[in-house]
């Protein structure tokens, strides 16, 4: 729904006052702040159509009115204007994401932190979900049939498994064994490379085929039993908000949506399909548990691919413009850590 360019100005003064005191907002504040040369009268009655349409709202106990979810998206849909961002921001050049090879869940884990720790609410990252392919594989003998099976992932991910074999390979047949895999499957799913043992296979000694269809087994086993999962940090951030101190209801649905991650893993699952910075405002969105809440998303990649979501849970009256910021470089900085973080090919 388009409303006129003075109500509009009027809404989005109204949003901005409200976010920084959370008091209603009257019409002579209004008068002052939004620069529009507009009679008291004037200014009641469009305050009095914007609430007709949903956008506002008169608490009982005031004269002055609140947002409401609907205004909250009108707001964050066609009325905020976020700073743009990029290397030279200042945010951006004082932040950094360490990575290490073999270790992106450290990373990830270091990135919710990051949100947290800026914003003040609660960061979360949905990490990538392990992909059933490989971008590389080794076999190391530990003692007599004992052989650790090693799992590089194309996003930089390393699995170990332990694998107890009838037979006692040398080192050489291991080395063998995992260069005919990489040479021959590298990037192909674990269900690919089943199709293509049964032909290719037979001509291989019988000992090492063994072993290398063990290890293609075990391998499919171990990255499909390894889902997306949801890393979260600064829940307790959200007790020392003023919103949800007064209403323990709204408090109590935000840390079942914690504990029980279903709802968020959808909510990030869906972000994760879209394009950009994404705001979903509880009352507004059915994704969100509750009318007090709200979550700023971001996709991130990993060499080029997006692989993962991440975002900000806080309060709906939140400084919508400075989370969109820190939401947006911290992306950023994850994308580029997870990418320099994967493994060099031989």
């Amino acid at each position: 729904m388009k409303i006129e360019p003075r109500a509009q100005a009027l809404l989005k003064t109204l949003i901005e006052r409200y976010i920084v005191e959370g008091q209603p907002v009257g019409s002579r504040a209004l008068s002052k702040l939004s620069n529009l040369d507009l009679s008291p009268a004037t200014i009641r009655n469009i305050m009095a159509d914007l609430e007709e349409m949903g956008f506002v709202a008169s608490p009982h106990t005031s004269a002055g009115r609140i947002p409401t979810p609907r205004g909250f998206r009108m707001f964050a849909d066609t009325l905020l204007t976020a700073t743009p961002t990029g290397k030279s921001t200042p945010l951006a050049s004082g932040l950094k994401l360490h990575s290490q090879i073999g270790q992106p869940q450290k990373t990830i884990s270091d990135a919710a932190q990051m949100l947290s720790s800026l914003t003040q609410f609660a960061g979360i990252v949905m990490a990538p979900q392990h992909e059933s392919a490989f971008s590389q594989i080794e076999f190391l003998r530990l003692s007599e049939k004992r052989i650790l099976l090693v799992i590089v992932t194309p996003n930089g991910d390393v699995q170990n498994r332990l694998l107890l074999t009838d037979v006692d390979y040398t080192a050489s047949q291991l080395t063998e064994a995992a260069n005919y895999i990489n040479a021959n499957y590298t990037g192909l799913s674990f269900n690919e490379i089943r199709a293509k043992l049964q032909n290719e296979l037979r001509e291989i000694h019988s000992d090492l085929s063994k072993l290398m269809k063990t290890a293609i087994e075990v391998g499919d086993e171990t990255l499909s039993n390894n889902t997306s999962e949801v890393v979260i940090a600064g829940e307790n951030n959200l007790l020392n908000v003023k919103d949800f101190t007064y209403d323990i209801s709204s408090l109590r649905r935000l840390f079942t949506l914690f504990e029980q991650k279903t709802e968020l893993m959808r909510l990030l699952d869906i972000s994760s399909r879209a394009s950009g910075i994404q705001i979903y405002i509880g009352g507004d969105s059915q994704l969100v548990p509750s009318p007090d809440i709200s979550v700023v998303t971001a996709p991130y990649k990993v060499n080029g691919q997006f692989v993962g979501t991440l975002g900000v849970i806080g309060p709906t009256r939140m400084a919508y413009q400075k989370v969109i910021h820190i939401v947006d470089v911290t992306s950023r900085l994850l994308s580029n850590a997870l990418s320099h973080s994967a493994i060099p090919e031989d």
